[in-house]
């Protein structure tokens, strides 16, 4: 590929085709996560990242190699790789007298760090220490988030946005009964997180509807929040901004209430009140059998009164 005046110019179609499929799309493809250690960990770090890497295949790439580099303080190697293998989220982790067994949650708008929050690991149970069936590669999880922190205090929001962004899947238009089998959930109480990983069971339960129970299956982990950066606002909404062709067209005259009824408003001519059909009663009929209307009706009515 040739580069001019800032512009890639590619010389061969596979160079082209690989072009194509970094160039922005209307929709975007699933986002990849690239996972990597520090210079110093411990093995409680190197298990918990391959733990999540298991949570994310086949959407992520592991790096087994050690990275000596600190985001917070300088962000340009996660931006170099994020660049190399496509990947805007990334986990990582480093182990330090300061901060033991620490993990780093992150993603990235246009190649450039957009949010980084650190957790440190206080209680950790591997996939391995749990001894039951897992659900296969690549199931699609169901993402459960409990706790005030995460509805009023704003770091626990971003917080909030980051998981579900890591470890939501693919997007798909319909999902099968059967495939609910992979529960995510987070707890947030006392300034700390538990994370928790669970199978779902459907059982007999003599009715048409089958018996649900939850078995955990791991990893799971007692997080405790430590450094945070946050992008700006207006950054944070430029990030969020969806192009025209995606947003819904306004329909005219339809509305939605706060449980999703929909409403339609009708436009109609305005009527004539005197030729309106209403209910025939034998007070106001003629000899002839017509309905007498007006003034007419109001002095039969009153003629019949005093008689």
């Amino acid at each position: 590929m040739a580069q001019l005046g800032g512009v890639i110019k590619p010389k061969t179609k596979r160079s082209k085709r690989f072009l194509e499929s970094r160039a922005p799309k209307l929709s975007e493809d699933v986002k990849k996560a690239m996972i990597m250690k520090g210079g110093n960990t411990t093995q409680t770090v190197t298990q918990a990242l391959k733990d999540i890497y298991s949570l994310k295949k086949p959407n992520a790439v592991l790096y087994k190699k050690k990275n000596v580099t600190r985001p917070f303080e300088d962000s340009t190697s996660l931006e170099f790789f994020s660049k190399k293998t496509d990947c805007s989220l990334f986990l990582f982790g480093s182990h330090n007298k300061k901060r033991p067994n620490n993990l780093i949650f992150g993603r990235l708008f246009d190649f450039h760090v957009l949010d980084m929050i650190e957790v440190g690991i206080e209680k950790y149970v591997s996939l391995c220490d749990i001894k039951a069936s897992k659900c296969p590669e690549g199931t699609k999880p169901m993402l459960v988030f409990a706790g005030e922190a995460f509805d009023t205090d704003n770091e626990h929001k971003r917080l909030k946005s980051l998981l579900i962004d890591f470890f939501r899947g693919p997007t798909v238009p319909a999902v099968r009964l059967a495939g609910l089998e992979h529960v995510l959930h987070f707890t947030a109480l006392e300034g700390k997180i538990y994370m928790r990983s669970y199978r779902c069971l459907l059982k007999k339960s003599g009715c048409r509807t089958p018996r649900i129970e939850l078995e955990e299956i791991g990893p799971s982990f007692d997080f405790v929040l430590r450094r945070t950066h946050l992008a700006s606002e207006d950054l944070y909404k430029t990030a969020h901004r969806q192009p025209k062709a995606l947003k819904p067209k306004k329909k005219k005259n339809i509305s939605h209430d706060a449980f999703g009824t929909k409403f339609g408003r009708l436009h109609m001519q305005k009527q004539d009140l005197s030729k309106l059909q209403t209910r025939k009663m034998k007070g106001l009929k003629k000899r002839g059998g017509q309905v007498v209307t007006g003034e007419e009706g109001r002095s039969a009515k009153v003629a019949k009164m005093d008689s």
